[in-house]
């Protein structure tokens, strides 16, 4: 290999050339050093050269200058190849569950991952156990009550600023590609793109789960100063990255008509491979289990093994109850863009019905999650003085979940898209469960949830009340959950995993 190396600077007029015998250089150097190394060992020998020059030449402010670009150089061109993939959350990392699907399958496909969030809640166990996957918690944000709003959202803003950039330089490997769940929007988008795109030189992803500036005005009002700034800097950030992914084919359209974008693909939310019906055996030992701290799912023998209040054990085989109640579940991160009070009513009117007509059975209603507003809603269900209905706020382990969902008769989604543009999750974990959906109608929920088909969509209190009794009568010999059970099972053949692989796969290297 024959090199033609030169080096002219001019300072002071002076112009200084130098000539190494680079083949001399290079056949030594392939003797002694492997060939994976070889190219940044010669590489750097010629940058030492150039350093040492430069240092006895005077010029240290060049030098620090050149170091940087090389650096940064370097660091781009192996990026755009490489296989580090960094996912940032800045929420609690285990209660996003579509960023965790991320992880597992950039995993599986080869790559290094961080994850950068908070914590809270305990993510999943693939992740946790993973050699190659790296969880990174930060600190909670500030809380600054005592500040009025125009101070503290500045102040909140600066410091999870400070604090991500802090664990972008210091806390992961340089990553090739970064991914940003957005919402929430400041400052992240801001923060990645200067350090993740401009200095590491990664790819730079957004993944829209909704659009933050709504999610805010659902807080602060539609009108308020600090939304309007929160959607033009939503706006301004978004067109640093490279790609987009978004949930909805209503969403892609919006993006790029409406916010100019380019490189917009829909990657629709689906299953991960825990969200199956749930066996036999498996719902009996959660019953137990949740039945040690909820009295709802106990048997009437106290203190029975043989028996929760929806299965028991007959010589030795476990059965489903005939008499048992019918177990409704709706999760929730109880937020302002879900009204429990619409499914508390419904449940009333159930109530009112259910006893005067002996063929709707009792039902047992988990709603799952944790959020701000748990509190509020837990005491009003205290006051309610239901008979036929029992209300339990469990929350579950990220492996349990998916078993309570895959053990019950019908959920309830009341998530009300704050942009109209976004599809529920929670609703996609329903159907890889095969579990049939009651949820409340909005603009785009037609591509998750069709009428009649897999599901029903209702509009308000009364329509929820009537769905539930409908689907309820007659329990548990209900044709019609059975019949929305089958349309189900298409659905439930398509994964996370093999639709990332379609989708997401292609676009990483491009």
């Amino acid at each position: 290999m024959q090199f033609n190396c030169k080096l002219r600077l001019r300072p002071s007029r002076t112009e200084v050339s130098f000539i190494p015998n680079c083949a001399f250089q290079t056949s030594l150097t392939m003797a002694i050093v492997p060939d994976e190394y070889l190219d940044i060992v010669v590489q750097g020998s010629m940058v030492l050269f150039m350093e040492v020059y430069l240092f006895f030449q005077g010029l240290y402010g060049l030098m620090f200058v050149t170091l940087v670009f090389l650096v940064m150089g370097s660091n781009y061109r192996k990026a755009r190849t490489g296989s580090t993939a960094c996912i940032i959350v800045l929420g609690d990392i285990g209660r996003s569950p579509r960023m965790q699907y991320h992880a597992q399958s950039f995993a599986k496909f080869g790559f290094d991952v961080d994850i950068i969030g908070y914590g809270g809640s305990t993510p999943l166990e693939a992740l946790r156990s993973n050699p190659n996957v790296r969880l990174h918690y930060m600190g909670e944000p500030l809380v600054l009550q005592f500040l009025p709003t125009i101070l503290r959202y500045p102040c909140k803003v600066t410091y999870q600023a400070l604090q991500l950039t802090w664990y972008l330089v210091t806390k992961i490997k340089w990553p090739s590609h970064v991914i940003v769940q957005n919402p929430p929007t400041i400052p992240t988008l801001a923060v990645v793109w200067i350090i993740g795109r401009r200095i590491y030189g990664s790819k730079f992803i957004i993944d829209w789960h909704n659009y933050g500036y709504t999610i805010l005005g659902l807080a602060l009002g539609t009108d308020h100063g600090l939304v309007t700034l929160a959607e033009r800097f939503e706006r301004l950030f978004c067109k640093c990255a490279d790609d987009h992914l978004c949930v909805t084919e209503a969403m892609k359209e919006d993006l790029t008509t409406n916010w100019a974008l380019k490189n917009v693909v829909t990657l629709y939310d689906r299953p991960a491979e825990a969200f199956q019906q749930t066996p036999l055996d498996v719902k009996h030992e959660l019953f137990k289990r949740l039945g040690e701290e909820y009295p709802a799912f106990r048997g009437s023998s106290s203190g029975s093994s043989d028996e929760t209040a929806f299965t028991s054990i007959v010589e030795g085989k476990i059965e489903l109850r005939g008499d048992r109640p019918a177990l409704l579940i709706s999760s929730t991160s109880w937020t302002e863009d879900e009204d429990f009070s619409v499914l508390l009513a419904a449940l009333e009117k159930y109530e009112e019905h259910a006893q005067q007509n002996k063929s709707l059975p009792d039902i047992v209603c988990a709603i799952t999650g944790k959020g701000p507003q748990k509190q509020h809603y837990e005491e009003i269900i205290s006051r309610k003085a239901f008979q036929r209905v029992t209300i339990c706020t469990p929350w579950l382990t990220a492996e349990d979940y998916p078993r309570l969902v895959g053990s019950a008769d019908l959920g309830v989604c009341l998530h009300t898209s704050s942009s109209g543009l976004d599809l529920p999750m929670k609703v996609v974990d329903m159907f890889g469960c095969g579990l049939p959906v009651c949820a409340v109608d909005f603009k785009c929920l037609s591509e998750l949830v069709v009428h009649e088909k897999n599901g029903l969509v209702f509009k308000n209190q009364e329509e929820l009340s009537g769905q539930i009794q409908d689907l309820f009568k007659g329990f548990p010999d209900v044709p019609r959950l059975g019949e929305f059970r089958e349309n189900l099972r298409e659905f439930q053949e398509l994964r996370w995993h093999e639709s990332w692989m379609k989708t997401v796969k292609p676009m990483l290297y491009t």
